[in-house]
């Protein structure tokens, strides 16, 4: 995988994850229910373990 598709695919995740989170925020400001910040909680997590995974795949070709 190229440089540019790594930092790609980084970017892409990153933001996903911005989103949710700030979706969550929304979602406990204007009184969502049980199940839907539980989804947010759960997809967070999915993201943020998908991200670490990439990070630790990634980070050993980039030692040069």
């Amino acid at each position: 995988m190229s440089a540019l598709v790594q930092q790609r695919r980084l970017d892409d995740l990153v933001l996903q994850l911005k989103g949710l989170v700030h979706v969550r925020a929304l979602l406990e400001t204007y009184g969502a229910s049980t199940a839907e910040l539980t989804a947010h909680s759960d997809e967070i997590t999915r993201v943020r373990a998908e991200l670490a995974r990439f990070v630790k795949a990634t980070a050993g070709g980039t030692d040069g």
